[in-house]
């Protein structure tokens, strides 16, 4: 993600920030320029300051006043939720005040997965816009009958269990299952992964370029999940696969890569943005040298200059959480094979695959 400033004053300020600690003002995220906005009351509305001035007032989404969303919407538009919050169709129940913390944090990894979703230019319409439309459901166990509620993806409809909102829950789980890494960022990038699946490879007609890439989607899927979890991966799944859940059927498989795509390119654009370059003392033969300093969702990046500097980044940043005492940043390793699926992804995204000139916003 890129860094951003008070157009007021030019303070560093961070994505989800309201007011500017410095000088005060209000402030919001306007997704069309990609700009937090200073903001002056006007009435019952806003009106920009500083920098970035213009003729339009401006609004909160209604779900401000839970302290989850500061995205703005023109204040001439009919609609009262922001383009962060639209999708959802159940959120928890609010009259519970113990489910406000967790419920922020589902939002806030939301924002961050559909900012990167609109900087790669990728479709998004929701479930009210038409059929399989893309619709988040955030559920307690206590909302559901019988058996606890799972994470997961159905046509266009992505649930979430509000228990992976607590920290020792969802470490727990992961420690469970053996998992290297799990976070709400996580699920969601991968979650919707399996929307664009559908949006990008069934409906664009590229079945046959995406199964050359990672198999058979037509295997059983429930029969491939309960082997999986019965028998485990294979032994040699690290030279196929970005991870061992990754192996279980081609449909995770793509969803995992296109998560670990998101994860690159947005890590990749918060090293731009801080300045990062990268030229270690004893990296004479340059691996591990890099600098950040080129636009990652542009078409004309490749996605060997991508992953050229995901490397040296990625190493990095590994080191830097031994320094403090925490696992790795980033646990994977990305072989030869799992390059390429990557590199399917990016071209894929940028409308490349089965020679179409490019994705419809």
């Amino acid at each position: 993600m890129k860094l951003f400033s008070c157009p007021s004053c030019n303070q560093v300020v961070y994505f989800q920030n309201v007011v500017c600690e410095r000088c005060g003002h209000a402030l919001g995220y306007e997704p069309q320029s990609n700009r937090i906005l200073a903001l002056e009351p006007d009435g019952e509305y806003f009106v920009s300051v500083g920098r970035y001035t213009a003729p339009d007032h401006w609004k909160y989404c209604d779900n401000y006043r839970y302290g989850v969303c500061n995205w703005l919407i023109p204040a001439q538009s009919p609609e009262i939720l922001s383009l962060a919050s639209k999708f959802n169709r159940i959120v928890p129940n609010l009259s519970v005040p113990e489910n406000m913390a967790p419920w922020q944090k589902l939002e806030f990894a939301k924002q961050r997965l559909i900012y990167t979703l609109l900087r790669l230019r990728l479709p998004l319409y929701a479930w009210s816009d038409g059929p399989e439309g893309l619709a988040f459901d955030f559920l307690q166990d206590d909302m559901v009958e019988d058996e606890p509620v799972m994470t997961g993806h159905n046509s266009g409809l992505i649930t979430i269990a509000l228990a992976e909102a607590d920290d020792a829950e969802r470490e727990s789980r992961r420690a469970a299952m053996g998992e290297p890494y799990r976070t709400l960022l996580g699920h969601f990038r991968h979650e919707i992964g399996h929307w664009y699946w559908d949006r990008l490879v069934r409906d664009k007609d590229l079945l046959s370029q995406c199964r050359a890439v990672f198999g058979d989607d037509t295997l059983d899927y429930g029969e491939a999940l309960q082997n999986h979890y019965a028998n485990g991966p294979d032994m040699d799944w690290q030279d196929h696969f970005v991870s061992s859940y990754a192996g279980a059927h081609p449909w995770e498989d793509f969803a995992e890569s296109f998560a670990h795509y998101l994860h690159i390119v947005d890590t990749l654009e918060t090293g731009g943005a801080w300045g990062m370059t990268l030229s270690p003392h004893l990296d004479r033969e340059k691996l591990l040298t890099t600098e950040l300093n080129f636009n990652v969702f542009a078409e004309s990046t490749t996605i060997d200059q991508i992953l050229e500097a995901w490397l040296a980044l990625s190493a990095a940043l590994n080191t830097f959480n031994r320094s403090m005492g925490l696992q790795d940043l980033y646990p994977f390793v990305l072989s030869p094979v799992v390059i390429g699926k990557l590199g399917f992804i990016h071209d894929l995204v940028h409308g490349r695959v089965g020679n179409q000139n490019q994705i419809a916003n």
